[in-house]
Formats: structure tokens, sequence, C-alpha cells
């Protein structure tokens, strides 16, 4: 009995010298990759900036901190859980990927082509312009690439296959947003623009891409073939290192032209400006939203997660969904990279419960597999090709 007792108490002492160790290393590591990070101008206080950090105005008691004032904690019980795998669900590593066709070089007006990449990352193909969001194609999410989130599925479409990128469009500056390997590559094969929210400049001038906008909320700067691209809120948070928290802007994007709108939502929880964003451009032929993280215990712990102040769930996708009145939907940020707690097919099995359940046809909320694309005729939110009318199957 002795022996055990003290097996588990090294047992947990080499856990917490783990964690403290990781932290450390992790600590260095992003002090020495992100300490050049460039200070930015200030901008005037608004509903959601006061003046030296950026709030959710929805949440403004938590603006020093969207999750509920247990950042701490919760961050070093997430490392905990983290590194002794403490009940989290295993995932299945994806090698290949069935061939996908490759995008065409343009689309025709009149037409909206999206083609899923894999996590936040989207082809959008409208009116002769090619954007792509929030591009990723590393193997891990972090500062370094040795540690940190890995991918179990590789990107839909290799980079060598994407046409000529026009512009891109960052949400945020999480590393599974904002991925500054793959900005250097996209700005190596000439991609000659991007658009990101407030403070978020320099960082990605750096990479060497030569036309980089930052925007607030609401603003819009025009693209060529009449295409409009508006910064809309997003309910979520900031942050690359534990010494910027909130000091650079969040959103999401509406895409509006001849052929039709598209929202890409970024990373969001569900808050009051999905129905704001829904009225002011009705009618929205897609959006592109997330569906995970949204489990921080286990699968049959319904207790309400921490996540889901900056992440929506299946749930809330639905109910996103609607208030929009979009057209359609596509299920963005899932089986890529494991954040939470959620198995590897929970966040669809409960898309498709609450699909069911709210009586939302499949056809109109498309989980497509990587690689795959959903094309849109002006004036119409259906999907053509292999994705027709089909419920994709939560197991490939």
């Amino acid at each position: 009995m002795k022996a055990a007792i003290k097996t588990k108490i090294k047992q947990v002492g080499l856990s917490v010298l783990g964690v403290v160790g990781l932290l450390l290393v992790l600590g260095f590591s992003v002090l020495w990759n992100e300490s050049s990070y460039p200070q930015e101008e200030t901008w005037p206080v608004s509903d959601h900036f006061d003046g030296k950090t950026f709030f959710n105005p929805w949440d403004r008691k938590e603006a020093s901190d969207p999750e509920g004032g247990q950042r701490q904690r919760g961050t070093f019980w997430y490392l905990w859980r983290w590194l002794t795998a403490d009940g989290r669900p295993q995932w299945p590593e994806i090698k290949e990927l069935p061939p996908a066709p490759r995008p065409p070089f343009r689309v025709a007006q009149g037409k909206i082509r999206i083609t899923i990449i894999g996590h936040a990352t989207f082809l959008i193909q409208m009116d002769g312009v090619n954007i792509l969001t929030d591009p990723i194609w590393s193997e891990r999410c972090s500062p370094v690439s040795w540690a940190g989130p890995r991918r179990y599925q590789p990107p839909g479409i290799p980079f060598q296959d994407l046409p000529p990128i026009d512009v891109i469009l960052i949400s945020h500056n999480h590393y599974d947003h904002m991925d500054l390997p793959t900005l250097r590559r996209l700005a190596t094969s000439g991609t000659p623009r991007a658009l990101v929210p407030l403070g978020n400049r320099a960082l990605v001038a750096e990479t060497g891409i030569p036309q980089v906008e930052a925007l607030d909320w609401w603003d819009s700067v025009a693209l060529r073939s009449r295409l409009t691209v508006t910064m809309v809120p997003a309910r979520h948070f900031s942050g690359r290192t534990p010494w910027d928290r909130n000091r650079t802007l969040w959103g999401g994007y509406v895409v509006s032209g001849p052929s039709g709108t598209v929202y890409f939502a970024g990373d969001t929880a569900y808050g009051p400006h999905i129905q704001e964003i829904g009225k002011k451009y009705f009618p929205i032929t897609v959006a592109l939203l997330p569906i995970s993280p949204f489990r921080t215990g286990k699968p049959n712990d319904h207790t309400p997660s921490r996540f889901s102040r900056v992440h929506m769930g299946p749930n809330e996708a639905v109910r996103a969904h609607l208030d929009l009145k979009a057209g359609k939907s596509i299920a963005a940020h899932f089986r890529v990279f494991r954040l939470g707690w959620d198995g590897f097919d929970d966040a669809i099995n409960e898309l498709f419960l609450t699909l069911q359940k709210e009586q939302v046809p499949e056809a109109d909320f498309i989980v497509p597999d990587p690689g795959r694309s959903i094309e849109t005729d002006k004036g119409m939110a259906g999907t053509q090709g292999e994705e027709k009318g089909k419920r994709v199957s939560a197991a490939r």
C-alpha cells in the first residue's frame, strides 16, 4: 500500500515538473520567436477598445479575461490534463486524403466556389477573385515546430495546387489562424495582399506580403470585380505570448459581390453580433461557421464549457445559421487540431443531432470532406457536384 502511494506521489510530482518544464521551455521559445512582436500605433477608444486592450462589448466586465475570470487556473489545469492525457479522447491520424480535384484558376461571374482546406482555411473563388482565409499548411499551430497542437489530417489541397491568391483574410492572431510560415510561403508565391484586424499589420507585413491593411470592425475595402470585404465583429480574444493578451483585435469577414455574399466567422462564440450581421448583409449566400472545440470535460459531461465564451459548438452554430438566415452554412474548425476534449467525430455527430432537433435539412448545413468544393449559382444557395444534397459521413 505504501509503495503504491509512493509511486502515485512520484507520478504526480513528475507530472508537475513536466508541466513546469513545459511552461518554461515554451515560454523561452515564445520569447525567442516573438520578442520582436511589432508594436503598432494606438487607436481611438471605442465600444470594443479601452485605449489599451480590445474586448468583447457584450462581456465588458470580463474585458481582460473573456474566459470567465479563470484564465490562469484554467490554463494550468488544461496543460496538466494535456500532459497527463486525463480522459482526453484519442483521435485517429489520417496520413493521406483521397485525391481532390484541383481548384480552377478562376471562377466565372455569377458563381461562388468554396473549397475546404481544413480547420478555418477556405479557398473562396467568386467574381474572378481568389481569397484564402486563415491559411495554415504547417504541421503544428504553435510558436515552435517541435511542440504544440499537431495536425491529425493533411490539408485538403496541397499548397502547390492552389490557384493564384489575390487576398488573404486573417481573423485574429492565434497560431491556428495566423500561421507565419504559411504566410511566408504565400508571399514567396506572389500573394499581393492581406487584410488583418487592428494591431496585426506590422507582424504580417514582416512575412513579405507587399500590401497589408489593418481593419476595425465594420471597416470595408474594395477589391476588383466590384467585390467588397468588410471586417465584422466576433466574440473571441487574441494573444501570441503571455504578455500581449487582447492587444490586437479579432473579427470575421463578409465578402459581398455580384455573385452573392459569403460570411467567414473566423473564431467566435455565439452572441448578439450574429443577428446584427445577418440583418446588415441579408441575404447571406454561404456562412462558414466553426463547430468546435466545445468540450473541456468528459464526453458525458454536459455542463457549460468555458469554451462557450469564445467558441461556438455545434448547437450554437446551428443557432447562428438560423439567425443569419444563411442560404447554406459550411462547418469549420474541426477534425484537424485537437484543441479541446472533443472526440474526433463529436462535433459532427452533435451537429447532425441538432439539425434534426431544429428541423434544419442536412443539405443546408454542409460538412464536406477536406478538398471538396461547394458551388452556388447567383441568386440561389444550392450546392452542385458531388456534395449536392449529400450528408457527408461523420466517418471517412
